[in-house]
């Protein structure tokens, strides 16, 4: 079934005299950074160079594309990275490599010690809790600098400074600085250039250290014991978010090895911070600050804070961001209160809940919030992350949930979300699902989870914002090959089949089908994917694929968002579920769209429904 799908979809596009590119929307975070000393085995570059850069010049005058595209050279091409993951060697060395680089690029690591680092890792919501941190202490009158992973549409929102990604010209300048100097000074021996993202790590302290941030907040990669962000050796204050399954072909397949992995950027003296975690890993996450000598405590919940005030509002939504907001808050007044800083608010001792009554990490106590932690707090910005679009009739639900307890949140902020939204007075509202997932993840799982959402339509495509990237450097992707990632769709939707089967035979609670115009409509044509023959026997299936995120959204708005330009009339859509689906989309009075599974299609679409993020 999958190798038919494939072939319909190559002919599909060949008969429309479109090709396909092997790159999806974006760069990713390296998620395999940790399995390399290098990206591959390479030589000299130095005759890829444009003449600009070979002279040692670091004014940032060269073209912005050309430094992302050589950005680019140092990713893993799938295959290698496939070899690697099964051959990968001592992580402790890759670690100590890392320092190596570090040095060749011209810091010592105790030259880090000057950042005032906040180092925070978690499986869930680690992104936010930084974002929710550097805001609080943006308002306290600091400059701060802010490394974090994956980007969204430009690569530069990886390096911030005081919440902004850094401008093109300071991205070319810092980018020749240290390339050229690791280039210098390669060693014969060994490969010339980290990988990727371990490049943006050295990249983004350099530019740290120049521009004299007051502090950095820097996001783990992966794990914490052998990420490439573990060379930081002093910082001031470390945390940890929730913890769940995620990376397990790197980190292990538990919870208890990961809470060791996430534990291994604890440093002796460094106070450390983290949330209600399930009992096994928060004890190992104990164990972990006893063996670096490392005072480690547990949140308050964000309601300890709420004692005697009106509720906090928070710039990002969702019930599961008030821990990543009460982490966000020891950190700043940790870090605060560390570096000198006065009038940070009394603390007030608050008697542990019942449900942490015999914990064994100590529980830290809430504070009197001031008007910056309260401002920080509400001014918050995440793209990407329980975000909403509103663009006349449809309505664009954003998150980059790809694990099961993020897709369990999820699920709860989206019905939550379109709950709260106006509901059309003729009833005619269609519910669409946008999902794609990436790497090692159990997407029966995370599909599983979406089937109460009760969506219309299920619609699979890879990360590719086009059919075609190659003029857009910033969403080149060499680690995934065109063949996995179709082959990775065509899975999915035969899974959301499978599901979607099970629950008409268990669940009678299905929803009705939609109106339009007031009048009861037959449910649309449910054979099979789109493109792909019919399956042995037919089902009732909403299921969709598209080769590409632009083709899937246009899809899906049918001309009624003024960023997305109508789907053609004519082309490589000829299941009858894709046109009268379109029908129900046209004419329905609203639309609502989830869009989840991964941060990379987050970014993807991103770029199309926002074309400003891209300037």
């Amino acid at each position: 079934m999958v190798a038919r799908g494939l072939r319909a979809l190559r002919g599909a596009l060949r008969a429309g005299g479109r090709r396909f590119s092997t790159r999806p929307a974006r760069a990713p975070a390296m998620d395999y950074q940790d399995l390399a000393l290098s990206a591959r085995p390479r030589g000299s570059m130095a005759e890829m160079l444009p003449a600009w850069a070979t002279n040692g010049t670091a004014e940032g005058t060269e073209p912005d594309g050309d430094a992302i595209r050589m950005l680019n050279t140092l990713q893993t091409n799938a295959s290698y990275l496939e070899q690697v993951k099964r051959e990968r060697g001592d992580p402790q060395a890759q670690l100590e490599a890392m320092q190596g680089f570090l040095e060749r690029s011209g810091l010592k690591v105790e030259d880090l010690d000057r950042l005032n680092i906040i180092h925070v890792t978690g499986t869930k919501g680690k992104g936010s809790a930084c974002a929710f941190t550097e805001r609080i202490l943006r308002n306290y009158g600091l400059k701060t600098g802010f490394y974090s992973s994956p980007h969204l549409v430009q690569v530069r929102e990886r390096i911030r400074i005081n919440g902004q990604p850094i401008s093109k010209d300071l991205f070319n300048k810092y980018f020749w600085l240290v390339y050229n100097r690791l280039e210098q000074t390669k060693d014969p021996a060994h490969s010339s250039m980290p990988a990727y993202f371990r490049f943006l790590t050295i990249m983004a302290f350099h530019v740290f250290l120049q521009e004299k941030v007051d502090l950095a907040v820097v996001e783990v990669g992966i794990g914490g014991t052998y990420d490439c962000t573990n060379i930081i050796r002093a910082p001031v204050v470390c945390g940890v978010s929730s913890l769940g399954i995620d990376h397990t072909s790197i980190l292990g397949d538990t919870m208890e090895k990961i809470a060791w992995q996430k534990g291994g950027i604890f440093k002796p003296g460094v106070p450390a911070f983290t949330v209600v975690q399930p009992e096994r890993p928060l004890e190992v996450l104990r164990e972990r600050a006893q063996e670096r000598k490392c005072s480690l405590y547990l949140c308050p919940e964000l309601d300890d804070f709420e004692e005697g005030c009106q509720a906090l509002e928070l710039g990002l939504a969702g019930a599961h961001q008030r821990s990543n907001a009460a982490l966000a808050l020891q950190l700043a007044r940790t870090w605060l209160q560390r570096r000198g800083c006065q009038g940070l608010g009394v603390l007030k001792e608050v008697p542990p809940s019942s449900e942490l009554l015999g914990r064994p990490v100590p529980l830290a106590p809430a504070f009197r919030l001031t008007d910056a932690m309260i401002q920080g707090l509400r001014d918050t910005e995440w793209l990407g992350r329980t975000q909403v679009l509103s663009h006349g009739p449809v309505t664009w639900y954003l998150d980059g949930a790809h694990t099961t307890s993020s897709i369990q949140a999820c699920v709860r902020w989206f019905r939550q979300a379109a709950l709260n939204q106006d509901k059309p007075h003729d009833g005619s509202e269609v519910r669409v699902l946008l999902f794609n997932a990436t790497g090692d993840r159990d997407t029966a799982a995370l599909l599983k989870l979406l089937v109460p959402c009760h969506f219309d339509y299920a619609v699979f495509c890879p990360n590719f914002t086009e059919v075609s990237l190659a003029n857009n450097a910033d969403q080149q992707n060499f680690n995934v090959t065109l063949e996995n990632a179709l082959t990775r769709c065509l899975e999915n939707q035969q899974t959301w089949t499978r599901l979607l089967e099970e629950k008409v035979g268990q669940d009678p609670w299905l929803p009705s089908p939609p109106r339009v115009g007031g009048l009861l409509q037959p449910t649309p044509a449910r054979g099979s994917l789109l493109l792909v023959p019919p399956a042995p026997r037919p089902l009732n299936s909403p299921a969709l694929v598209f080769p590409c995120l632009a083709q899937a959204l246009r899809w899906v708005a049918q001309g009624r968002d003024p960023h997305l330009a109508a789907p053609v009339a004519s082309g490589a859509h000829p299941h009858p579920a894709a046109s009268s689906g379109a029908v129900l989309l046209r004419e329905a009075a609203a639309v609502h769209v989830l869009v989840t599974g991964s941060l990379h299609l987050v970014g993807g679409a991103l770029r199309l429904l926002i074309p400003a993020l891209s300037q």
